[in-house]
């Protein structure tokens, strides 16, 4: 401003100073404009904003809130005599859990809704419209029941869809010999897309079975379970892993596919134990910096190993790290928040329900601690069996820190096509309220939190994309 006022030139007169002044004064007036507008426009941007956090605040709430059960087991049905019964004692229905895995329990329509209350995307335009119903028979776009069990969810930046892969189950539930669990011959892995989560095309089988071929890995009689999609931004493909076994669960290997579009078809190439050693249920998971890590439960169960896998993620490398040993987890389900991993397993109990744990670390090659149950609601029985469901992968909700979908089955060994699927929010937040199972005092992670709900939908402000 001292250069535009400068003092007067010979030769000129005060009406150009008063030029300069006007000038002068203007400038002025417009820097404050300039200043008074910034700042109206800032405090509209942070009352946006904070009127966001609000509204998430208070959506998620909803999702935090406490439902309880109050469902209690029947008495033994019919009376007998005392002389009878001691001839040939009644089975006796003691706990939830034998309600839930008896076919004529008279609550087996709690957990298996028959298909008058299915979730149908198509039809549900109204207030159902976008709703979770946990254990309720979940329809694809064409009004078939969605067969994707075991499975994972991939998001796909190039076409910005999820994709829900999973194993297909569209057949006869049957015991390959008298002490055999309960099986469904090898249909292949099934594939169905969304932008919302919540309506799911169909988009075929990706990786079939074998139908004559006895001696490959995918003939229909051996087992293909847990398939998980990542995409390797190197290569540009995406590669499948899952579980292969023979029907007698001897082989305890992993399997390795690949494709060139997230909707296949998948070329399957090999199978191994990978490390050496047996695998039986297995995740994979890809991390921020692009490295992926395959984590299986090993040893007959008793731990779970995890290493990472190479650059072109078909094979694992000759790093591993035992964890969890002797405390007899499976169905691995990593994530991530703010830089610590956690991961939800499940106890090994066959097809029946049991005990979901949280584990925590800060780097994934270390060690694991076990930070208790994340089951929150229902009543104890249902936090005791993860809400009668075993987890398969957590999803993250973007724009939403902190805040997940826990996948998970409701299995039905008795028709296993009829499994069902439990999804709930699940949270990343507060410190645990229980001690370490190993250890004196209290951890310093996070508590994760997995809320029951009979109806839940996803915030209104989430927008599909990550």
């Amino acid at each position: 401003m001292s250069r535009i006022c400068a003092p007067y030139p010979p030769g000129l007169s005060s009406s150009s100073g008063s030029r300069c002044s006007l000038l002068a004064w203007s400038l002025v007036g417009f820097f404050l404009i300039l200043q008074l507008y910034t700042f109206i426009h800032d405090t509209d941007v942070h009352n946006e904003e904070n009127q966001m956090r609000i509204s998430h605040r208070l959506q998620l709430h909803e999702l935090e809130e406490v439902e309880e059960e109050n469902i209690q087991s029947p008495t033994p049905r019919g009376r007998r005599s005392p002389r009878a019964a001691k001839r040939r004692p009644r089975k006796v229905h003691t706990s939830l859990i034998d309600e839930f895995l008896d076919e004529s329990s008279q609550l087996r329509r709690i957990f298996f809704p028959d298909e008058t209350m299915a979730i149908d995307p198509v039809k549900d335009t109204g207030n159902e419209s976008s709703y979770y119903f946990p254990g309720r028979i979940w329809l694809d776009t064409d009004g078939n029941p969605i067969q994707a069990h075991g499975g994972g969810i991939l998001y796909d930046e190039k076409t910005e869809t999820y994709y829900w892969y999973g194993e297909f189950k569209d057949g006869p539930t049957y015991h390959a010999h008298k002490k055999g669990a309960a099986r469904v011959d090898v249909i292949g892995v099934g594939c169905y897309s969304s932008k919302d989560l919540w309506t799911w095309k169909n988009e075929g089988i990706v990786l079939a079975a074998e139908e004559k071929n006895e001696t490959h890995d995918l003939h229909k009689l051996n087992v293909l379970e847990r398939p998980k999609v990542i995409y390797n931004d190197k290569t540009g493909q995406y590669v499948m892993w899952m579980h292969i076994d023979d029907t007698n669960y001897t082989k305890a290997s992993v399997g390795v596919a690949i494709g060139n579009s997230p909707t296949g078809p998948f070329k399957y190439l090999y199978s191994k134990r990978p490390h050496g050693f047996d695998s039986r249920d297995m995740t994979i998971f890809k991390d921020d910096d692009g490295v992926a890590y395959l984590v299986y439960s090993s040893e007959d169960n008793s731990e779970l190993h995890i290493g990472p896998l190479n650059e072109d993620y078909l094979d694992v490398t000759n790093i591993m790290r035992r964890i969890l040993v002797g405390q007899h987890r499976e169905a691995p389900a990593l994530f991530k928040h703010q830089g610590t991993y956690y991961m939800i397993t499940s106890g090994c109990t066959g097809w029946a329900p049991n005990e979901a744990l949280a584990h925590a670390t800060e780097s994934i090659m270390g060690q694991w601690e076990t930070i208790g149950n994340p089951c929150i609601g229902g009543n104890k029985i249902f936090r005791l069996t993860t809400f009668f469901s075993q987890g398969t992968c957590v999803l993250p909700l973007p724009g939403f820190p902190g805040s997940f979908i826990f996948v998970a089955d409701r299995w039905n060994p008795a028709d296993l096509r009829d499994s069902r699927y439990v999804w709930l929010p699940l949270t990343v937040g507060g410190p645990v309220d229980e001690p370490l199972e190993y250890s004196f005092g209290f951890p310093m992670w996070s508590r994760i939190s997995i809320y029951w709900h009979k109806k839940w939908r996803l915030p209104h402000r989430w927008k599909g994309k990550q």
